[in-house]
């Protein structure tokens, strides 16, 4: 049974008629046409589909659509509309991308971090992303983007 429901995507609201219990995900790429956000392994083990909901990661692959009304979604594209942000361009500078379908889970988990922790140690940084999977492998230039990214932050705050 479909409800109308209100979702805050990017910051603005949008009117979706769907099962309250219909994953985030399909809303996103199948209702308002958000396909940056990926679909990988259905079981919010790979990452792929992660957005952030009020700051905080999260798999939009089994997370249901009324658990997030009210909240801020923030999805890909929502991310350095105007530019690319630190971390976006940290990616390009470290070749952090391969074949691209893990990317924008990955920027997700890791704008996530950052906004939490601007200064994370490689530690810290490899903790955070464990949950993320790249079938590429491209593991450390991640690591080695988000690191760059966090002394870019560094020099703007400054």
């Amino acid at each position: 049974m479909a409800n109308d429901t209100t979702l805050n995507v990017n910051g603005k609201k949008l009117r979706v008629d769907v099962d309250s219990q219909t994953p985030l995900l399909y809303v996103l790429r199948d209702h308002l046409n958000l396909t940056g956000t990926k679909y990988g392994c259905g079981e919010a083990r790979c990452g792929a589909c992660t957005v952030l909901v009020d700051g905080q990661p999260m798999r939009s692959c089994v997370t249901p659509v009324s658990r997030v009304s009210g909240k801020q979604i923030t999805t890909i594209e929502g991310v350095g509309t105007d530019k690319l942000t630190p971390l976006q361009e940290a990616f390009l500078k470290a070749d952090a991308l391969q074949c691209g379908y893990c990317t924008s889970g990955m920027i997700m988990s890791a704008t996530a971090l950052l906004n939490k922790n601007p200064k994370p140690s490689r530690e810290e940084i490899v903790k955070h992303m464990d949950a993320n999977v790249c079938r590429c492998g491209t593991y450390l230039r991640i690591v080695n983007a988000i690191e760059l990214a966090a002394g870019m932050q560094k020099e703007v705050a400054e």
